[in-house]
């Protein structure tokens, strides 16, 4: 039997930074299950958490799809090596406040 009872959670607003192609692949995605960006990323993390994989082959087919549409080249062997484009965002920042 199926337990199909909602767990009541608190979400908060967050402003998480993310590398620009990744984010395109993550949202078109979500929208292709009709999910929210937010309730991907939960599904994703909890999935990880428990030492799980959060997608089958069809999902990984679409996603090598989409990342191909959108040029990411990145993988797993780029976590924790990525580095931000000097003043991409520091600069934005400064411009916002002027």
């Amino acid at each position: 039997m199926i337990d199909d009872s909602k767990l009541l959670v608190q979400r908060v607003q967050t402003g998480v930074r993310i590398e620009k192609r990744l984010l395109k692949v993550l949202k078109a995605f979500a929208e292709y299950h009709d999910l929210t960006l937010g309730d991907l990323l939960e599904g994703i993390v909890l999935h990880a958490f428990d030492g799980k994989v959060p997608f089958g082959q069809p999902s990984l087919e679409k996603i090598d799809g989409l990342k191909k549409f959108y040029g990411l080249d990145l993988d797993s062997s780029a976590s924790h090596r990525l580095k931000e484009i000097k003043g991409s965002s520091e600069a934005k920042r400064k411009r916002g406040k002027a």
